[in-house]
């Protein structure tokens, strides 16, 4: 893939983009809300300004901001928000949860992908989330060295990143994210394929050092993929080199060695010998299925989990979890969600919302996985980024600081997705500038006119193109998966299309 390149000016418009990616390395004051829950970070406040700013650009520049494809795969979720926030007991209740819902899955990743222009803003986006990764994996391999991490096991060596106890998840996401990044980087070829190939094995001890299960498997799965899908004899090849890595950092260096052994053979125990958490996870997941058996269409609404746990979950669900360390007191934090992303919504949603949630999600890696197999660059990130985020939403669900990023990064893999072979060609015609269908269309026939003068006259296909000395007319720049219109022709100027004047 191609190196960032270019002057730094140029990437000026994805400044909001990158401001929220930055103030996520503020830590919050809110904690880990479960399912719709807001935690009112400084990045939140920045990712609404990020659409206010992207708004702003559309409607100066009255480009059409999204093809038909795009703007149907990334609104699908707001057919499902919207029914389940009218229908809900509580309608007033769920506003909230549907400022949510939109933010992370509709505007925000929308916004995003109107941004980038091309292949050079999407790797400025990829190197960033892998630079916000470094930085918080950095600090998170720091607390586990000083003892000045989360609570694990009685000692306070769980990395945790800027996120603190209260979002153990957060450092873990943000790591996993970078690190998948960075391989699907180091696949893709291009320049800076050694530094990604770098930063992906430096990425994989503060992963290991959040002792996050669910982290873990998603980030193992998704790679596993990307390799798959780069080749298969590569993908045994690098198989070897990091099981080999593992046994030098873990067996030689003893790099968390009890504790991570321990964390590692629990994933196997879930079933036979299950801690308080699995327990509490799966109570919870139960209390979700009762709840979508109750509402199995549209749900109990939005934010309504929390209400409706009690009166589903069985006597084995614990009052919450507790959480210490890294700067905070001991705390018990209560279990507002099924910390299972397609139950919360299937419970919250109904089947109509989770069809809507799930089939944009399902219809994005599709579209990665057809842009890889015509060689787009960027879709082996978007197959790893959209790959994880669906398995780690079967062990997880939004709420907490690091849900925003989660936004930027389905924008991020959806540029690929749905515009990134595209975006070098215009693929869709500016919307209205010239008002009438009837005048739009003889301009695809190759008429023109002076401005100011005698009606359209089409041109035959065989008639010899003639030129003049007036400037030719500025062609449609891309904008994000639309096409800014073309300047406008001074008095007096003939209008050309495809080499031809009137």
């Amino acid at each position: 893939m191609e190196g960032a390149g270019g002057h730094p000016c140029r990437h000026l418009h994805l400044a909001p983009v990158i401001a929220v990616i930055g103030l996520l390395t503020v830590p919050g004051g809110g904690g880990a809300e479960g399912g719709t829950g807001g935690s009112g970070t400084l990045a939140d406040a920045a990712s609404g300004l990020l659409v206010l700013y992207c708004l702003v650009r559309v409607v100066r520049s009255g480009a059409r901001p999204l093809t038909r494809t795009a703007a149907v795969v990334l609104g699908l979720p707001v057919l499902g928000v919207c029914l389940a926030a009218i229908t809900s007991n509580d309608p007033a209740a769920s506003l909230p949860g549907v400022a949510r819902y939109l933010q992370i899955f509709v505007l925000v990743p929308a916004a995003v992908v109107v941004l980038v222009r091309d292949r050079r803003d999407f790797t400025v986006l990829a190197w960033a989330l892998v630079a916000l990764a470094l930085l918080e994996g950095g600090v998170g391999v720091v607390q586990y060295l000083t003892g000045t991490g989360a609570s694990y096991m009685g000692e306070d060596v769980r990395a945790v990143g800027t996120f603190g106890p209260s979002d153990v998840m957060g450092m873990a996401t943000v790591v996993a994210f970078g690190l998948v990044v960075a391989v699907g980087l180091a696949l893709d070829g291009g320049t800076g394929r050694r530094a990604a190939l770098v930063c992906a094995g430096l990425l994989v001890v503060p992963l290991v050092l959040s002792f996050s299960r669910g982290a873990w498997i998603a980030t193992v799965l998704a790679c596993a993929a990307q390799l798959v899908l780069s080749g298969v004899r590569r993908a045994v090849g690098v198989g070897l080199a990091v099981g080999a890595l593992a046994v030098v950092l873990v067996g030689g260096f003893g790099i968390g060695s009890a504790m991570v052994k321990e964390r590692v053979a629990s994933i196997t125990q879930v079933t036979a010998a299950p801690d308080q958490s699995v327990t509490d996870r799966y109570t919870m997941w139960a209390a979700a299925a009762g709840m979508w058996r109750t509402d199995p269409l549209t749900g109990v609404g939005l934010k309504g989990f929390p209400q409706y746990r009690d009166g589903h979950a069985s006597l084995a669900l614990s009052s919450g979890s507790d959480t210490a360390g890294a700067g905070q007191a001991f705390r018990r934090q209560p279990l507002l969600s099924p910390h299972n992303m397609y139950l919360l919504v299937l419970s919250e949603q109904g089947l109509l919302g989770v069809l809507a949630l799930a089939g944009s999600w399902l219809a994005l890696l599709a579209a990665a996985g057809r842009r890889l197999t015509r060689g787009t660059p960027g879709a082996l990130v978007a197959v790893g980024l959209l790959g994880w985020q669906l398995i780690d939403f079967a062990y997880a669900d939004i709420g907490g600081p690091s849900t925003v990023l989660t936004a930027v990064v389905l924008g991020v893999a959806a540029w690929p997705a749905l515009c990134g072979a595209d975006a070098h060609r215009v693929g869709s015609r500016p919307a209205g500038r010239w008002g009438s269908p009837l005048l739009e269309r003889s301009r695809e026939l190759g008429g023109g006119w002076a401005h100011g003068t005698a009606p359209l006259r089409a041109r035959s296909a065989h008639a010899p193109a003639r030129t003049t000395g007036a400037t030719p007319l500025a062609s449609a720049a891309p904008t994000g998966c639309g096409y800014e219109h073309e300047a406008e022709a001074p008095a007096g100027a003939p209008f050309r299309t495809g080499g031809r004047d009137a």
